[in-house]
C-alpha cells in the first residue's frame, strides 16, 4: 500500500516539473527582450525561480529538532 503523503508529494513534484517545463518553453520562445525593461519576461524569470525553489524545498530533507537531537549534528542517541 502506498503512503498517501508520499503520493501527494510526488504529485506536487510532477506538477512543478510540468510548470517548469512550460515556463522554460515560454522563455525560450520569447522575443529578445531589452535588458531590464521587459516586465513580462522578468515575470517569467521570477516564476521560474519560484518553481525551482519549490522543487528544492520538496526534495530537501527536513530536520526537526527534538530534546534528544537538538541540532542536526548531534548524532543519534540510543538508550
Amino acid at each position: 500500500m502506498t503512503d498517501p503523503v508520499q503520493a501527494r508529494l510526488r504529485a506536487a513534484e510532477t506538477a512543478l516539473q510540468a510548470a517548469r517545463a512550460l515556463l522554460n518553453q515560454e522563455i525560450a520562445g520569447y522575443p529578445a527582450p531589452i535588458a531590464g525593461c521587459d516586465a513580462q519576461f522578468n515575470h517569467l524569470l521570477a516564476q521560474r525561480q519560484r518553481v525551482a525553489k519549490a522543487l528544492g524545498a520538496l526534495r530537501r530533507d527536513i530536520f526537526v529538532p527534538t530534546p534528544r537531537t537538538p541540532d542536526r549534528f548531534a548524532g543519534i542517541e540510543s538508550r
